[in-house]
């Protein structure tokens, strides 16, 4: 069986109605509010940055990204689980890690609940590591560990501690 295309694009309000189901079915104790996303996609592209992964033309996940001066934070990011493990939480990671960098971040920051392994365990795989712990964080009661990235060494024009300035070489 061939794996179906992921196709990753802009979301706007008119992608909420499908957002929404995937936000209550993967966050169900703490789902964020469609007046929280609305207020979200306000602030796009100024300080965010919010994605749609479809398959197939369906809307099968999400992710969002806030950007200020040097510093990005993973707002959030959901797959509807029967896509998941399927390339489709990787490429929404990609597209916002390659976002941050071209904004002009040099550190992301994320939280993760306590008790979701596979997800802390994709970040990690993306180079994220633990920062620290914040007691209770979500609505019932889980704690959130909090991961950050340097990318200070992806960006395209990043400084090299000599000082000199790094740039990306064509193949």
């Amino acid at each position: 069986m061939r794996q179906a295309e992921v196709v990753l694009r802009q979301m706007t309000a008119a992608d909420l109605p499908a957002v929404m189901e995937i936000e209550r079915a993967t966050f169900p104790a703490d789902a964020w509010s469609e007046a929280m996303l609305r207020g979200e996609l306000r602030d796009q592209p100024r300080t965010r940055h919010y994605l749609v992964a479809e398959v197939d033309e369906r809307v099968v996940g999400y992710a969002g990204l806030a950007v200020a001066a040097d510093q990005a934070d993973v707002q959030t990011i959901a797959v509807l689980a029967a896509h998941r493990r399927a390339g489709v939480g990787a490429a929404l990671m990609d597209a916002l890690l390659a976002e941050a960098a071209r904004r002009g971040a040099t550190a992301v920051f994320l939280e993760v609940r306590a008790d979701n392994p596979p997800a802390q365990a994709m970040y990690e795989r993306f180079g994220f590591r633990r920062l620290g712990l914040r007691r209770r964080y979500y609505e019932d009661g889980t704690d959130a560990i909090t991961m950050t990235k340097d990318l200070g060494s992806e960006r395209p024009d990043a400084e090299r501690p000599d000082g000199e300035r790094e740039t990306q070489k064509e193949s």
